[in-house]
């Protein structure tokens, strides 16, 4: 019978062992890869996934590398021993240029300061120029209302006849010369011309348009006195006046009432009419008064 002989078994493994012809062998680490700009650790891990090589053969090649970098350091120091020592005398006079740095820094920043002070200076003289401005715009404003207060005063001394010259309560139509802006809106009145019962005389008639025209002026006053303060000196100067032209509207007002009280069928509505005139010249406790002293 033919017998076949194989090979030992140990020795055939052996020999497979040490032919080691066909492996991927990784190529050694590239140092150019550790200069890019944007090494990431993890980023350059992820590109060897393809060196058939194990974690601990590549944190071996690894150390190995950084042996070499640092031997390499050290032959570079010591090759270039005596440049590095005589670095520190090659940088003698660097004192002087600091100094000079420092004192053109010194000089830059008081003339930094020096403009700052000059602006908060400016800052303050336009602060107190404005306020300035402002007190004088202040001033004019009043003084224009005084101005404005005077020629009222006037105007309505005028109309109501207040002077050397005796006055009798005032009739007739209203001043060609009154603005619209001055006067309220007024309920339209019944001719006040109109012949009153018992033979009682027209010539003395008060026309309530026109006398509602004097309160609203001397409305007018009062409120602009207000708004200037009545503590000016020159608002008491004129108190005088505007007390004379208080009491001539009141005495028109107090004739007005009598008049309504004889005007027969109309009685009522002209007395009303003339106390809604008390009312918008502020005399409630007047027209009371008067009133009264009718009924006595």
């Amino acid at each position: 019978m033919n017998r076949f002989r194989f090979g030992d078994s140990d020795e055939s493994a052996s020999d497979l062992d040490d032919d080691t012809s066909g492996l991927p062998f990784p190529e050694p680490l590239s140092r150019a890869s550790f200069l890019a700009p944007d090494f990431d650790p993890a980023t350059y891990l992820s590109s060897l996934t393809n060196r058939h090589q194990s974690l601990e053969d590549l944190r071996q090649e690894l150390r190995d590398l950084d042996q070499l970098l640092s031997r390499e350091l050290l032959d570079l120091v010591n090759e270039n021993y005596q440049d590095f020592l005589s670095l520190g005398s090659a940088l003698h006079g660097g004192e002087e240029k600091v100094e000079q740095v420092r004192v053109g820094l010194l000089a830059f920043q008081r003339d930094v300061q020096s403009i700052r002070d000059k602006v908060e200076a400016r800052q303050q003289e336009m602060e107190q120029l404005l306020k300035e401005k402002k007190r004088l715009k202040t001033q004019a404003n009043v003084g224009q209302a005084l101005l404005d207060y005077a020629d009222r005063v006037e105007e309505l001394e005028k109309k109501l006849m207040i002077g050397d010259t005796p006055r009798q309560p005032h009739d007739g139509s209203p001043d060609g010369s009154d603005s619209d802006s001055d006067l309220l809106e007024s309920a339209s009145e019944d001719s006040d011309e109109e012949e009153l019962p018992n033979g009682a005389s027209t010539t003395s008639l008060v026309s309530l348009k026109t006398l509602e025209h004097h309160i609203q002026k001397y409305v007018y006053l009062t409120r602009l006195s207000s708004r200037i303060g009545d503590d000016h000196p020159f608002l008491q100067s004129q108190q005088p006046r505007t007390a004379k032209i208080r009491s001539a509207v009141l005495l028109d007002l107090k004739t007005a009432l009598e008049q309504a009280s004889h005007a027969g069928d109309k009685r009522d509505t002209k007395t009303l009419a003339v106390l809604r005139l008390y009312k918008l010249m502020g005399e409630d406790t007047t027209a009371v008064s008067a009133l009264k002293n009718m009924k006595a």
